[in-house]
């Protein structure tokens, strides 16, 4: 399908900071919230059904009430791609809501995260306040139960959001290069084809599954499992934040590819006897299909969507992020 392939070169507990502007402490705490959750598999979306608050604090304590609306998003993933609101309910510390907040994501994506559902207080001339959250730890969470949950808000315990969960971080760059052509003026695998350069930069905070660790990082461009399609960078010996600098080349590929293919990174520890995994991540459209096929591995994160997206809207030029890792299952496994 692809040409040829060039090597170059905590546990979340209990509440969190949210990443949005407001006031907090000004409003003493109190009430409660109704709500479910259900994971809906033939959609594969997370399905969130707020349907009401009791006994809120008032923001207007003359008047005894508050205008409340609930936020849901999911951490350790961003506040500003994670965010879901319901409406505003005016002049009220009892609200019904019945509103469903909806994420599109994978399950295994889902099992890493802690949905947090806030009430705030919605000012139209100043900044809103808070008045409590809930947290739910999905990594534990029996989704075979959909009943309704009663859960008294909370205050926020901590000031800053939690920085990972557990597997650490990598920086890369990438970018697509339409066209490439030769000295005879026609491009190297035909007509139209071009080429996908990933620089795997650096890992940080990588986790210590023993005392010490030989971190590498090895590349597919997927659906191709094939030894053609994985690269690897040299294994750098002792130390949970490696620096690669090490760019992978991918030729053969068409505009029409990016929306098909799957750039899959995972990070490898090189011990004596077998490699374990450490993370990984998927850079893709995340449509969960492939060339007409349902498939498991088109399970791009919304930060990892993000950047492949970045890359197919500027052709030619570099693109960087620092991207969570995570758990994959790897579609290839046989060559370590």
């Amino acid at each position: 399908m692809f040409g040829g392939a060039t090597a170059k070169g905590d546990k979340l507990s209990g509440s969190v900071m949210t990443m949005y502007s407001g006031d907090f402490g000004n409003v003493e705490v109190q009430g409660t919230m109704q709500f479910s959750i259900n994971y809906v598999q033939r959609l594969r979306e997370f399905h969130i059904f707020v349907a009401e608050c009791r006994d809120l604090a008032a923001v207007d304590p003359k008047r005894g009430r508050s205008d409340p609306y609930v936020k849901s998003y999911l951490v350790p993933d961003k506040a500003n791609l994670g965010k879901r609101k319901t409406s505003v309910k005016k002049k009220t510390l009892n609200p019904t809501f019945n509103e469903i907040l909806r994420y599109r994501v994978r399950m295994e994506y889902l099992r890493t995260q802690t949905l947090i559902l806030a009430v705030w207080h919605h000012d139209t001339f100043g900044r809103n306040s808070f008045l409590g959250e809930v947290d739910v730890d999905l990594s534990k969470w029996d989704f075979d139960h959909t009943q309704m949950n009663y859960l008294a808000l909370k205050a926020r315990t901590t000031p800053t959001l939690a920085p990972s969960n557990g597997r650490g971080e990598m920086r890369l760059a990438i970018r697509f290069l339409p066209q490439i052509t030769h000295s005879e003026g026609v491009t190297k695998d035909g007509p139209n084809t071009g080429e996908i350069h990933i620089w795997v930069k650096d890992c940080k905070n990588l986790p210590l599954i023993r005392a010490t660790i030989d971190p590498y990082v090895k590349c597919f461009v997927l659906p191709d499992t094939s030894r053609k399609s994985r690269q690897k960078t040299r294994v750098l010996r002792r130390t949970a934040d490696p620096v690669f600098n090490h760019t992978m080349v991918y030729d053969g590929i068409r505009d029409a590819d990016l929306t098909e293919a799957c750039v899959e990174l995972t990070v490898w520890d090189r011990d004596r006897l077998a490699s374990n995994m450490l993370g990984g991540l998927r850079l893709s459209a995340g449509t969960g299909r492939s060339y007409g096929a349902e498939v498991e591995w088109m399970d791009s994160t919304p930060y990892e969507v993000a950047l492949w997206e970045r890359m197919m809207a500027t052709p030619n030029e570099w693109v960087e992020d620092v991207l969570h890792l995570r758990m994959v299952n790897s579609a290839k496994t046989a060559f370590k």
